[in-house]
């Protein structure tokens, strides 16, 4: 896994209270730890990590005696297995991996919401799907079973009267799906931004449910923070602190959209060595919603949809939602 350093970022900090003569010193979050361990994609629905971590708010809240090391992951599935392996104190995910791997193992909690929508359903332009009802029989791609995106699919099929079983999932990196839509290998996707707008312009898709209509519209909680109990229980000040970071970011990218996504391509480059273009970028900013809230209900709708499809036995997820770090935060 990737670590990157943010001494630099606590640095920063110390060297711009300098330069404004004030003589307050950088905070320290205490409790047992000594460092901490974020995980999160490199994905636009992670902005929030993302720019808390570039704009040095992390480094801000937990103060110069916290080490911040970090790791980055592709899917829900590999970042829950680094959290339920002690690899990982806190990060964002999506939900329902978040929630699938509670139901085995209940050793984290959704601390905080981060990121409510982008996600689309996109069709291929010659695929002849007008309606949710036209996707019977159509293969759709995912990022992965049991995703975020794969249960919001679900939860759309239901309008039209439909289930998983009428069409045919398959299993595709959102960033490899464009190229599938050009060799007519599939008809239709669920997936996370930037991808949908990626697919749109690259392979010509056509927008079906966009992130108003999606599984549930604007209520589609996309992604949120995680932390494992062992970190939050023994830390809840640094926990805290962390949140406070989050908060911030979350601010900044709600007050100021255009420099949050430079921010975004910036971090993007320089993590992967891929530059992604900025007007597919800032159409697909403009389908997602940064925030702390989580929406209990769908967290909750969405258990029930991901047991009935078989990735859980079960959608009993009480203590899966802890907000009260949150709320000492935010006071």
């Amino acid at each position: 896994m990737k670590k990157h350093w943010l001494l630099s970022a606590a640095l920063l900090s110390a060297l711009t209270l300098a330069a404004c003569g004030g003589e307050e010193e950088t905070p320290t979050a205490t409790n047992d730890a000594e460092e901490i361990r974020i995980g999160y994609f490199p994905n636009m629905t992670h902005i929030s990590t993302i720019v808390a971590l570039e704009e040095g708010f992390y480094a801000e809240e937990l103060g110069s005696d916290i080490e911040i090391t970090t790791s980055t992951f592709s899917d829900g599935s590999s970042f829950m297995e680094a959290m339920s392996t002690d690899n990982i104190d806190i990060g964002t995910v999506g939900p329902t991996p978040a929630l699938n791997t509670y139901l085995k193992n209940p050793q984290h909690e959704i601390v905080a919401g981060a990121v409510n929508g982008g996600a689309v359903l996109v069709v291929r332009a010659d695929a002849g799907i007008e309606t949710l009802e036209d996707l019977k029989g159509k293969k759709i791609a995912i990022p992965t079973f049991g995703s975020t995106q794969d249960v919001g699919l679900r939860k759309s099929l239901e309008k039209a009267g439909l289930t998983g079983d009428d069409v045919e999932l398959l299993k595709q990196a959102p960033a490899d799906t464009a190229s599938l839509f050009l060799q007519g290998e599939v008809d239709a996707a669920a997936t996370q931004e930037p991808w949908g707008v990626n697919i749109e312009t690259n392979a010509g898709a056509i927008l079906l449910e966009g992130p108003d209509e999606f599984a549930w519209g604007n209520e589609s909680t996309n992604t949120v923070v995680v932390a494992t109990k062992d970190f939050s229980g023994e830390n809840p000040e640094i926990t805290e602190a962390a949140l406070r970071a989050h908060a911030k970011a979350v601010t900044f990218i709600q007050e100021n959209p255009e420099e949050a996504i430079q921010v975004f391509l910036t971090h993007i480059k320089e993590i992967t060595g891929k530059e992604l273009s900025e007007e597919e970028v800032t159409k697909a900013f403009d389908r997602l919603t940064a925030t702390t809230e989580v929406n209990e209900e769908v967290i909750q709708e969405m258990a029930s949809i991901s047991k009935e499809a078989g990735y859980s036995t079960s959608d009993d997820i009480e203590g899966l939602v802890n907000l009260s770090f949150l709320e000492n935060a935010t006071k």
